[in-house]
Order: C-alpha cells, then sequence, then structure tokens
C-alpha cells in the first residue's frame, strides 16, 4: 500500500529527486522478478511507463529502470540498457493525480499518446510487455498504455507497480 515510509519514500525520488532512492527501488524489481519465475515466463521486455524526458527533478521511472538494470548482474532479464529505453515519452501531459475518474482517463488518453516504442517494432510484434510503474490509482494510465502497446502489435500486457493506492472513485 501507499503509505507511512513507503510513500515517502516514493515521493523523496519523485518530487525531491534523491536518485539513491532508484538504487533501492531497482533493486526491489529486480528482487521481484527473481523471486517470481511464473510471473517472468514468456516476457520479452520490461519497460518503465516513462515520464517525459524533461521532467525534474527526475525521471524517477527511468531512473529506477536503470537501476534495475545494473543490479541484474547475470542478465536474466529483458530490461533495456541505462540511455536506451524502450518506451519514451516526448512531450509533457496533464497529470492525472487528485483527479476526478473522468479527468484521470483523460490525461491518461494523453498521456498514451505522447509514448512512443524506440526499438523496431517487428519487437514489439506478439511479445508480451511487463509494464513497470511506481504507483497504481485507478488503474486508467496503465489501461491506456497497454491499449497503445496492443494496437502497436503486443500480445499480452502485464502491469506490475511499487505501491497501490486505494481509489475510491
Amino acid at each position: 500500500m501507499y503509505s507511512g515510509a513507503l510513500r515517502d519514500k516514493i515521493h523523496k525520488l519523485k518530487y525531491d529527486g534523491k536518485a539513491g532512492w532508484a538504487m533501492i527501488f531497482g533493486r526491489l524489481l529486480v528482487g521481484w522478478m527473481e523471486s517470481h519465475p511464473e510471473e517472468m515466463r514468456g516476457v520479452d521486455h520490461v519497460v518503465g511507463n516513462p515520464t517525459h524526458t524533461g521532467r525534474q527533478p527526475i525521471q524517477h521511472i527511468e531512473a529506477i529502470m536503470d537501476a534495475a538494470y545494473t543490479e541484474d548482474v547475470t542478465r536474466a532479464f529483458p530490461l533495456s540498457p541505462p540511455g536506451a529505453h524502450r518506451l519514451v515519452k516526448q512531450a509533457e501531459t496533464a497529470r492525472s493525480a487528485n483527479r476526478t475518474l473522468d479527468e484521470k482517463r483523460t490525461a491518461a488518453t494523453a498521456h498514451a499518446a505522447a509514448l512512443t516504442w524506440t526499438g523496431d517494432t517487428s519487437d514489439i510484434k506478439g511479445a508480451t510487455i511487463l509494464l513497470v510503474d511506481d504507483v497504481f490509482t485507478s488503474g486508467s494510465q496503465l489501461q491506456h498504455v497497454a491499449l497503445r502497446l496492443r494496437a502497436t502489435g503486443a500480445a499480452d500486457i502485464r502491469g506490475l507497480v511499487l505501491a497501490r493506492v486505494p481509489w475510491s472513485g
């Protein structure tokens, strides 16, 4: 759940730019993947739900994914190397936090529309993708990103988040 110490640490990374937390969250991500081989079976790409390239103080999802790649010393998982993220977001879009469900859906649609798959699109045809994010609330954003990836040719999208926010809608 997204409360107490976990919420505080996510905020330290996301809003205060305390990059050291990305290393910890990256290690936690790799630890989860190592301890859930059945969930990882058949995953072709592990990608972060991207933040826009100009996000300040830090592109926190990209920092977590870079740290996860560094922690995956055996290269057991299909993570992209630092600086070569498969899913990128070039433009800032409206945030969905503290919005109504309709506003969240509108923001999610805009977010997904701003994403680009950077690799060869044949890499995504029929692929299973594990989409990683920091916080899950209503699910609108992950659903819209999944729809975007499916439209590009991905066969299966799985979602994994660091924390779950109770949402009453």
